[in-house]
Order: structure tokens, then C-alpha cells, then sequence
């Protein structure tokens, strides 16, 4: 059995494919004392869209660099849904000599074609890898399993990737016996460790003969993350199977321990329900980063999925047309400064009671109970338990509720209490994407009462202050949203201090 680590190609999913070279370095060097054959440094692509890092792309001059430390065999993989047999030579025979396999993904409808892809692959010399996707499926579909001979000859291994990270040791043994109907060829496993079933899936593919099994430092990998590397070796070596340096393991986990800190990979709840039910770990990835998202509410969305379901209740639509008509809005954000300047801000408030007040977040709702204007709060995801806890009881906030439009691809808590004062946008159409996040949701409220003016606070920013890497994701978001706004016709002025760049900036002591 070979061991195969593919920290630095899945791993990329949370970094954008950047790694430091001081962790490559340390990485290289701990596993040239390590007992894995090879290592999977990334992808090799066609120029895509967007910022996609080096290792997305592995530039001949860093495959050179690396096997200039490394002793072990490189492996770069292909996904095949982005790559035809055409691009083969292009992308390959710059980087003979430095990589000895070449993985493809491939989703199991398009294996036919990925054959083609493998027989340009390996007219180039490489070894060749099929990483096939979402083994939980293979058994229902015909086609697929129809065409698996014809790997035989161009495919030097044939990977089942759990994809969905839900699978269980019988359906691993049930997987190799379908497959080994079919063609003799040797198998791999790649599992994900959604259930936390990595290791005793790995170890029960080892049982059943695979010849090579996967794993990752720390278990960095998409979404959930899978069979952590230095778990799988101490297994084996507790067995007696197999000895290595564990000082050397000890100082590449504590490297990627770091970046673990930062990024939070790993398993938990809404991951564990996106496993059990087969679902794609994309979204869930995607809801966990979100901090307005929580696990009731993502995994409400889960369970829907899973039964194909629409997301939510419908609500009444609430008919601005009714509502009054106001000179201008305050949104309230988040920040502190909201709370700090709240005797200046409520005294301006008391002096302008035409103004509406719009909490994109409840953090800082309870400033704001003493003034005479009409309050609306906007609910996504969990926010709705925010705004019980920061009122104690909910029937203490005074307004009304606004929820995005229907269907609402996340469950979103109402307060029992408040369910008669909830209500839905009919739509958000000042933007088009970000359409259901508090700022959305304040704005298009601002923009629906006819306002032409919306002043701002508790938008403060991060001034002076290291973002990681969700504030960095949040503060693009409300940058964006605000010039969008300013697009539409809708004046935006800070009464708060701001790193934002795009609304103007006032004081509000100028007005009181």
C-alpha cells in the first residue's frame, strides 16, 4: 500500500491555492523523512476567471523548485470537467520530468470522455490516476459502470473518492467488489472525513486490497477536510507496519496546525448532515464561513434539500405603498461605534423623527429605544436569536421585521413573538448578487420606503485592526453593496467614523 498526500491540492480550497513558501519548505523537507510515495502539489489548468493561486496553476518554475527539495514522486491533478483532450500536451509536456502522475477528477457521467483526456495523459509517459467522484452514486448509475473497462490501459490506478464524505465501511467494501466486476485494474480510496469515517474507511480500503489511499496534514481539505495524515501513520505504525521520524511529522502539523487556527477546516454539525444525506459540501462550505448563518438554519436547508423541498414559509409581502413616507433612513450596522455615540446619535433622532431606523444587525437595537421613530429589523439566518438576546424578549423591539424574498435558500429564525410583525421583500434589485445579507436587505428596505438619503452607523470597518479572512469576505461585501446603492440613486452618508471608501462621511455632532 502507497501512501499518497494531497495536502497542498485540497487543502487549497481554503487558502485560494497560496501557500507560504516558508510552509511549502517545511512541508518538502518533513516528508522527505515521511513514509508517503507521493505527494499531490496542486492542479495544472487553463487561465480561469478570478484570482486563483500558484498552486492552482503550478508554474513550471515552482514544480522546479520543489523537486529540487523533494525526494518524493509529484503529482499534479486535472479537472476534467475544465480540461479536454486537446490541452494535454500544452499543459503537460512543460512539466516532464518534474511530476510523475497526473490525477484527473472526474465526475462519473463524463468518464467516457475523461478516457480520452487519460490516453493523451499517458502517450506523455506520466502515471496515470482516475480520482472518480461521488462513489455513493456509482451503484444506480448503468452507463458509468458499463464504461469502467475501458479504463483498463490508460488508467494506472482507479480512485472511489467519497465525495459527500457518507460513505461507511461496507459501502467501501461493496464499492471495490462493483468495481473489480468490471475491470482489473488496480484501486485507490480518497475519503473525507464528514462523520469522522476516514480512517476506518481508509483503513477498511487498505483491508480490501487498495494499493494506494490518500490523506491530508491535519485533514486540510474541502469543506469538512479528510483523513489526517499523521492519524493514518500512527495507526500503521502503531500496528507495526510501518516506522518514520515523528519529529518530523510534529513539526509539519504544527505548520499547518497554524493555518488551521486561521481557517477553522474541520468537521462539525451542518458537514456531518451534509455526509449522512449525500449532499455536495460546496454550499455547506460556503454557509459555515458566513457569521449571520447558523447551524439550525443551514442545517434546516440541508434537510430541505435533502427531501427537495423549498427553503422557509412564505410570509405576507410587505407593501411599501402602504407604509409611510419618511425624509430619510439611518442604517444601523454592527460596529461599536453605534453604541459608543449612541446619546448623539438618539439625540439626532429625537430632533428628526421623519427618519427611519433600519437595523441591518440587532447588536446594537437596545441604543435605539427611547427615540419616537418608526424601527424595522432585518432578519437573515440566525439573526433572529441575536435580537431575542439582546432585548431579552423579543416583544421589546418596537418595528417591524424584514426577511428576504421567497424561496430563502436559508432557514431564517422568527421570534414566536414577532411573527405577526414579519414580513418579506417582494425582491432585491438594486444588486445582482449578495441579495440576502443584512446590508442588502437595509438598503433595498431604505430604497422601498422612497427614501433618497440613508445615513449610516456602526459601519465602522476595520481600522487599525488585522482582518482575517471572513471580515476581509465582509467588508468586500458591504464595499460592493454600497456602490451599488450609489448606483441606483441612493445617497449614502456615514454619520460614524468609517474605513468604507464608498459612502460620503459626515459627523453626526454636525447635526445635533
Amino acid at each position: 500500500m502507497k501512501l499518497l498526500d494531497c495536502t497542498l491540492r485540497d487543502g487549497g480550497y481554503y487558502t485560494n491555492w497560496d501557500f507560504s513558501k516558508e510552509i511549502v519548505q517545511t512541508y518538502l523537507e518533513a516528508f522527505n523523512n515521511l513514509p508517503a510515495e507521493y505527494l499531490e502539489v496542486g492542479y495544472r489548468s487553463n487561465p480561469m476567471k478570478g484570482y486563483l493561486g500558484e498552486y492552482f496553476y503550478c508554474p513550471v518554475p515552482v514544480l522546479q523548485q520543489m523537486k529540487s527539495v523533494s525526494n518524493k514522486k509529484l503529482v499534479i491533478i486535472l479537472n476534467e470537467k475544465d480540461v479536454r483532450a486537446e490541452h494535454a500536451k500544452p499543459l503537460l509536456e512543460p512539466i516532464l520530468g518534474l511530476v510523475d502522475m497526473v490525477r484527473i477528477a472526474i465526475d462519473p457521467q463524463n468518464l467516457l470522455r475523461a478516457i480520452g483526456l487519460a490516453a493523451e495523459v499517458k502517450k506523455l509517459g506520466f502515471e496515470v490516476g482516475f480520482n472518480v467522484m461521488y462513489m455513493s452514486t456509482w451503484a444506480d448509475q448503468k452507463d458509468f459502470l458499463d464504461a469502467i473497462p475501458q479504463a483498463a490501459g490508460v488508467a494506472d490506478i482507479f480512485y472511489m473518492v467519497d465525495s459527500f464524505g457518507g460513505v461507511y465501511p461496507q459501502d467501501v467494501k461493496d464499492t471495490v467488489a462493483l468495481v473489480r466486476e468490471k475491470v482489473d485494474i488496480p484501486l485507490g480510496f480518497h475519503g473525507h472525513n464528514n462523520m469522522e469515517l476516514g480512517l476506518i474507511n481508509t483503513l477498511t480500503a487498505i483491508e480490501e486490497g487498495c494499493v494506494m489511499v490518500d490523506a491530508t496534514i491535519t485533514g486540510m481539505g474541502r469543506g469538512a477536510g479528510n483523513l489526517k495524515t499523521e492519524l493514518l501513520l500512527t495507526v500503521l505504525n502503531a500496528q507495526g507496519k510501518l516506522d518514520f521520524d515523528f519529529n518530523s511529522l510534529s513539526k509539519v502539523v504544527d505548520a499547518f496546525t497554524d493555518l488551521q487556527n486561521h481557517y477553522g477546516w474541520g468537521t462539525n454539525l451542518p458537514y456531518m448532515v451534509s455526509g449522512a444525506n449525500s449532499l455536495p459540501q460546496k454550499n455547506v462550505m460556503e454557509w459555515v464561513s458566513k457569521r449571520y448563518y447558523s447551524f439550525n438554519s443551514i442545517i434546516r436547508a440541508l434537510d430541505n434539500e435533502s427531501r427537495g423541498v423549498d427553503d422557509n414559509e412564505r410570509l405576507p409581502v410587505i407593501d411599501f405603498s402602504k407604509e409611510k413616507k419618511y425624509s430619510a433612513a439611518l442604517i444601523v450596522g454592527g460596529g461599536p461605534s453605534a453604541a459608543e455615540h449612541t446619546d448623539a446619535i438618539d439625540d439626532y433622532l429625537m430632533k428628526h423623527p421623519d427618519v427611519v431606523v433600519i437595523h441591518a444587525s440587532s447588536r446594537n437595537a437596545t441604543c435605539f429605544t427611547k427615540v419616537p421613530n418608526d424601527q424595522y429589523f432585518c432578519l437573515v439566518g440566525n439573526e433572529g436569536y441575536r435580537l431575542e438576546s439582546v432585548f431579552g424578549d423579543a416583544s421589546k423591539a418596537k418595528g417591524l421585521c424584514i426577511l428576504p424574498p421567497f424561496p430563502r435558500k436559508m432557514g431564517t429564525y422568527i421570534p414566536s413573538k414577532l411573527k405577526d410583525r414579519a414580513f418579506e421583500l417582494k425582491e432585491v434589485n438594486f444588486t445582482d448578487r449578495l441579495k440576502d445579507t443584512h446590508t442588502s436587505l437595509a438598503i433595498e428596505t431604505a430604497r422601498e420606503l422612497g427614501v433618497e438619503k440613508a445615513y449610516i452607523v456602526g459601519y465602522d470597518g476595520y481600522a487599525g485592526k488585522a482582518m482575517g479572512s471572513k471580515e476581509q469576505e465582509l467588508y468586500s461585501e458591504n464595499e460592493y453593496l454600497f456602490t451599488k446603492a450609489i448606483e441606483s440613486g441612493l445617497r449614502l452618508i456615514s454619520l460614524t467614523a468609517t474605513t468604507y471608501t464608498q459612502p460620503e462621511s459626515e459627523s453626526v455632532f454636525a447635526f445635533i
